[in-house]
């Protein structure tokens, strides 16, 4: 029993998605394919529109066997670690065959080249150096590889190239028995805020669902979703459960860095030379989040790391911490949906799995243990989506859908057929 593995957020799941699936299932001939889903907070800094188990259930409906959560300290995170956790998460599973990816420029050759220019430390030196002058890390990064290792500057211009080179680099590094398979993004750049076919970037979706509220049936957006995940986001809007975006956290956000010490938000993950000191001004100056980070912004600072930096300091995560993480890796994996076929799969990752599969939270952490004190590292990392959950609840438009513990209390979604 094979699968192939994709590394997803689904903020929401579209036609994009829907052909990316069936597409990676068709190339990889395997017959299952299983996600490794962000919960309920993305690699960009942002709060997912819909919850993680929605999500999760609108991917099995249109036809992913099984999605499993990949962790917070994993999936707020730049490109590098999120395909780490991603791809070592997949590995864990023991029944991951191929592991399927976008990427404009989807040259395995190329990607190849880059993912082991990544690993010179002359390349990593002149990245540093590079950023020293006030260049992006990605800018840097560019620069250092193309004059170094005499790859193309141009794979690293867009966030599905970034991806696809730090899933191979994490496949060579973790995982040399997977195989990977790169994908040309169908349509829709990742960035592109407008739809114009039935294939969008999710961008362009939640933009337009943030303008119109519900969607109408036959609209340009209902048009670039599978019906039965457009139907189930308008169930939740009506509901008053979603969208959930990231000005919902403002005065959260802000209350936090306002009272942190300089010395704590310097140890937020990301946070170098002196952007602790600025973003601590900026705090004291905005009156939302948007505000806060235009007043923290620069040229070298994108407003994606911003993002996930104040993300960092909304959810108490450290430099300290994710090291840690980093070095384990995911330890367990968390269930959050699946179909028949994805029933078949649990009982053949329960053989083979190297980390624990988790469908009952309680069994590995209680409410009563995530109170301080001694923490395994499986349950410090298990607290940290615990509470990304806690936290996230507060953004539902309507309040009564904001009691915490949510993730004590919901089981793994079971898709029928």
């Amino acid at each position: 029993m094979k699968a192939v593995g994709l590394i997803v957020e689904y903020n929401p799941f579209h036609n994009g998605h829907l052909w990316h699936l069936n597409e990676a299932k068709r190339i990889s001939g395997a017959p299952f394919a299983i996600g490794v889903m962000s919960g309920n907070f993305t690699q960009r800094g942002e709060p997912a529109m819909t919850d993680k188990w929605s999500r999760a259930a609108m991917a099995v409906k249109a036809g992913v066997d099984l999605i499993v959560e990949l962790p917070v300290v994993f999936s707020v995170r730049s490109a590098q670690y999120f395909a780490t956790g991603g791809i070592r998460l997949l590995n864990h599973l023991g029944v991951v065959s191929h592991v399927c990816f976008g990427a404009e420029m989807p040259d395995m050759a190329k990607l190849l080249a880059a993912a082991n220019a990544l690993n010179q430390p002359a390349v990593i030196t002149a990245m540093r150096e590079q950023m020293k002058t006030g260049q992006t890390y990605a800018a840097s990064l560019a620069a250092a590889v193309s004059a170094r290792a005499s790859v193309d500057a141009g794979l690293f211009q867009s966030p599905n190239n970034l991806l696809a080179i730090e899933y191979v680099r994490a496949i060579n590094t973790y995982a040399p028995q997977l195989v990977p398979l790169p994908l040309k993004r169908l349509a829709a750049d990742y960035h592109d805020s407008l739809i114009t076919s039935p294939i969008a970037s999710a961008t362009a979706i939640r933009a337009a669902i943030l303008q119109k509220g519900a969607l109408s049936p036959g609209s340009t957006a209902w048009q670039a979703l599978p019906p039965s995940c457009a139907r189930q986001i308008n169930e939740l809007i009506n509901a008053g459960k979603a969208p959930v975006t990231l000005a919902d956290f403002s005065n959260i956000i802000l209350a936090k860095i306002r009272a942190m010490r300089l010395d704590a938000l310097a140890g937020l993950p990301d946070i170098t030379e002196g952007l602790h000191n600025k973003i601590n001004q900026a705090a004291f100056k905005a009156t939302t989040v948007q505000e806060l980070l235009a007043h923290s912004k620069s040229k070298r600072y994108t407003i994606t790391r911003l993002q996930r930096i104040i993300i960092h300091a909304l959810l108490e995560t450290t430099k300290d911490q994710l090291a840690q993480f980093d070095q384990s890796g995911p330890l367990y994996a968390r269930i959050l949906a699946f179909n028949n076929n994805g029933r078949r799969l649990l009982k053949e990752i329960s053989q083979h799995a190297t980390i624990p599969l988790i469908t009952k939270t309680a069994h590995y952490l209680t409410s009563k243990q995530q109170q301080p004190g001694s923490l395994s590292p499986l349950q410090a990392m298990l607290a940290c989506d615990i509470s990304a959950t806690d936290i996230y609840a507060l953004g539902f438009p309507n309040p009564v859908w904001r009691a915490g513990n949510q993730d004590y209390q919901t089981s793994p979604l079971y898709i029928a057929d």
